[in-house]
């Protein structure tokens, strides 16, 4: 699985180290039962801190879609089916309010952006 990050970002590591990880389990890049990198191998491979990506990882552990085995690795859970289903559930509730109020899909893609950008700061 590649995790990356954005270091001109204003999202702290971290937080992108685990929206990246969010991003491929919304995809389908990563299902339930996959082994993330393990923490140093991310930590060399982008040039931060160890502890950065363990936080990323202790934020998805924390949403219970990882679990943490100590020296060995971190495994995506069957939580992630449920992720996976809340975001597709609140994208089809979205996509009806903006087709309600009469938005086209360029609109509605912005308003979506926006709405992301303002929740990353």
């Amino acid at each position: 699985m590649l995790i990356s990050i954005d270091p001109a970002s204003s999202q702290p590591l971290a937080d992108q180290v685990a929206a990246s990880v969010r991003a491929a389990l919304a995809s389908g890049a990563a299902a339930p039962g996959d082994r993330l990198p393990s923490a140093r191998t991310v930590a060399a491979t982008l040039g931060i801190n160890l502890h950065t990506v363990l936080r990323g990882y202790q934020q998805l552990r924390d949403e219970g879609l990882v679990q943490l085995r100590r020296g060995r690795t971190a495994v995506i859970t069957d939580a992630a089916d449920q992720f996976r289903l809340r975001l597709a559930e609140a994208a089809e509730e979205f996509a009806r309010a903006a087709l309600h109020a009469g938005a086209s899909e360029e609109e509605a893609l912005e308003a979506a952006r926006q709405a992301l950008l303002a929740h990353r700061k």
